[in-house]
């Protein structure tokens, strides 16, 4: 029963990433419909369920509420009580300035009563008056609109410079600026804002008023056809007069939510038992499952969010990315599985869904192919250019053979693809960081580890020389077989660099480090054997006082599994004849390979390790070699937990036998010299 449910916390991450995806889906009701203009419409026959209006599109309306803008001729009023009011504080003034005669008061108030019945304006009106952008002015009186020109009309100051030049003369100029004529003058033609705008807006509606109508049961547009202006239009009319007639009524709301939950919970589903049936390593491990679906459910809130901002914006995320970040870390099967589950979910919200699967599937195999072993950073920026290529081609593609024509290409669209490949090549800081949260170990990082001069490999050069020669020579050996079966070469060739860091302890004890002087000759078999399984739990711990990754830890316990340090063994029998020894004083701590990796790694250990106590290397004894050690692995059951296949046995055991032949292989004899 404990068996059965040990995955709960696998089902619950799907589980509970299936809610937040639907819950943060867009909310669209059954009538709504993603098109473009200049697109052709890729549903059945629309045909009109009520009557719709034929309105201008949003560009002609737009066009003609500018032309309104520029002709409109404003209203105004004649404010009499500014007449008055201005008369009277002027005859007050002129009456309180003495040493002026009667007729240069009277002079004075004539011209005023000229300067109000032509009109004085305020300064912002006066301006639009002598640029021409105001000739003439609307005039509101009982309930009347005259057109009034606006020539003769002066702002404040203006007026009062006129009357100056109207009446020349040191008395008269002395009477108008005691009488502080300047301060008196103000607008009495004001406009009216409410009237204004009332017409403005009346014309307005004018313009965006209905120029037809298509009535109930009359085609409006059918799979195959262009969304023209004037479609996009009616498309938007008719999706606005559907919601408000209660399309999204309770039972198809229900309806809705049911089939996204369907819809997104098939595709998570599928990719659970995918990695269940296909991946159990990965299955198992709740962190790597979380990583995943994290993968999932960022990028599909980034598409659901920039997807509502501006029209084709999905384009704008980078899902290439996605196999970029499992792939380091994992394989490429998995990212593209990956990759195929989160474009999938998107492709609801995508204007033209086939068209945005073809072209994020073409990025995201892409950029599968080009970082398959991404070791340097050089090689995000070559793929984000790849990348960008095969949007471009598919976007075309597709378009030239949906349309027939260029004129159906987007320079926008374009644009985000660039900006697309831009983002690609961030990925990098992403790897780093999910390195530090998930405790994963990227393909960059292996690359890193080994470089010959990390200090624990230095040390191993150093004190142990025939071990870190044997290590090399392991390496090289594993990585090409790795590569002919499609194992991760990278964690192969790192793993084998550190394999044997546990001989640092005692390097003396190790036949390829001694010269002449063997130590075991003086201690008893099972101690011998004690020192040479202590180099295992010995690298351990030394691999976690330098904080190597826990991948690597898994080569030092498993490079030699569970099987018996023989020699000391067969040593003990013969020196205790008749007597059964205890099996665990001989035996490896383990576990077994539990990878492909590390099953590579104890073949490539042995064979390299037993070939250089070969006699003669000729095919034929190289060849026996090579079948004998691993046949006999196998048959004591040290591979049974690896994932290994017989075909990749045989592999592996064809590429040692090639590689060995290669390094062993005869040289000519060059003559002395005479």
């Amino acid at each position: 029963m404990k068996k059965r449910f040990r995955y709960w916390t696998q089902v619950c991450i799907f589980a509970l990433t299936t809610f937040i995806i639907v819950w943060l889906m867009p909310r669209t009701s059954t009538s709504t419909y993603v098109y473009e203009v200049n697109r052709p419409w890729n549903y059945k026959l629309l045909t009109a369920p009520f009557d719709i209006p034929v309105h201008l599109d949003s560009l002609s309306i737009k066009n003609a509420c500018d032309s309104i803008d520029r002709n409109f001729v404003p209203v105004y009023r004649r404010n009499k009580s500014v007449d008055d009011q201005v008369r009277q504080q002027a005859s007050r003034a002129l009456a309180e300035v003495s040493g002026i005669s009667d007729q240069t008061r009277s002079k004075v108030e004539q011209k005023l009563r000229e300067l109000y019945q032509a009109g004085v304006v305020d300064e912002s009106t006066y301006t639009d008056v002598i640029t021409g952008h105001l000739p003439q002015i609307r005039l509101a009186s009982d309930n009347t609109l005259v057109a009034h020109p606006t020539t003769s009309m002066r702002s404040p100051r203006k007026a009062y410079e006129w009357i100056k030049e109207q009446l020349p003369g040191d008395e008269t100029h002395y009477a108008i600026e005691k009488s502080k004529l300047a301060q008196i003058i103000a607008p009495n033609v004001e406009i009216d804002s409410e009237t204004s705008n009332r017409m403005r807006e009346d014309l307005y509606r004018k313009a965006s008023a209905p120029i037809g109508v298509i009535q109930q049961g009359e085609r409006i547009i059918d799979q195959g056809d262009i969304v023209t202006l004037r479609l996009y239009t009616v498309l938007k009319t008719y999706e606005q007069m559907h919601a408000e007639r209660g399309n999204a009524d309770t039972g198809k709301t229900v309806y809705v939510w049911v089939a996204k939950f369907l819809y997104v919970g098939l595709l998570m589903t599928l990719f659970a038992f995918f990695l269940y049936g296909f991946r159990r390593r990965l299955f198992v491990q709740p962190k790597v499952c979380l990583f995943l679906v994290l993968n999932v459910l960022a990028f599909a809130i980034f598409a659901f969010l920039i997807s509502k901002s501006f029209t084709s914006g999905i384009y704008v995320v980078p899902f290439a990315m996605i196999p970029i970040m499992v792939l380091v870390f994992f394989d490429g099967r998995t990212a593209l599985f990956t990759l195929l589950v989160t474009i999938l979910i998107c492709a609801v919200i995508a204007p033209y869904p086939m068209e945005f699967i073809f072209m994020q599937f073409l990025a995201g195999v892409t950029a599968n192919i080009s970082l398959r072993e991404m070791s340097r950073r050089s090689q995000l920026v070559r793929s984000a250019v790849l990348v960008f290529l095969v949007y471009s081609l598919g976007y075309a593609s597709i378009n030239l053979m949906m349309t027939g024509s260029f004129a159906s290409l987007s320079g926008r669209v374009f644009g985000f693809c660039a900006i697309n490949a831009v983002l690609i090549s961030f990925a990098y800081v992403l790897i780093f960081v999910f390195e530090r949260l998930f405790g994963f170990t990227s393909l960059v990082a292996l690359v890193e580890l080994s470089d010959v001069n990390n200090p624990v490999l230095r040390q191993l050069s150093s004190e142990c020389p025939g071990t870190f020669q044997h290590s090399m020579a392991v390496s090289n050996l594993a990585a090409e077989a790795a590569a002919e079966v499609g194992a991760n070469v990278q964690l192969v060739r790192a793993g084998a660099l550190y394999h044997d860091i546990g001989k640092i302890n005692n390097p003396a004890f190790f036949t390829e480090n001694q010269h002449g002087v063997n130590p075991h000759d003086a201690l008893e078999p099972e101690q011998s054997a004690r020192i040479i399984l202590g180099h295992v739990t010995d690298g351990v711990k030394k691999a976690e006082k330098a904080k190597l990754p826990a991948v690597i830890r898994r080569f030092i316990l498993e490079h030699h599994g569970r099987g018996t340090a023989r020699y000391f063994y067969i040593t003990w029998q013969k020196k205790h004849p008749g007597e059964t020894p205890d099996p665990t004083l001989f035996t490896y701590p383990g576990p077994n390979p539990q990878s492909i990796e590390t099953s590579i790694l104890m073949m490539a250990d042995a064979v390299e390790a037993a070939s250089r106590s070969l006699k003669e290397y000729t095919p034929e004894a190289i060849t026996d070699l090579v079948n004998r050690i691993i046949d006999t692995q196998i048959a004591e059951g040290l591979h049974n937990e690896s994932p290994l296949a017989f075909r990749d046995v045989a592999t592996i055991k064809n590429t040692f036998i090639q590689r060995l032949r290669t390094i062993y292989h005869s040289r000519v004899a060059y003559p002395d010299k005479k």
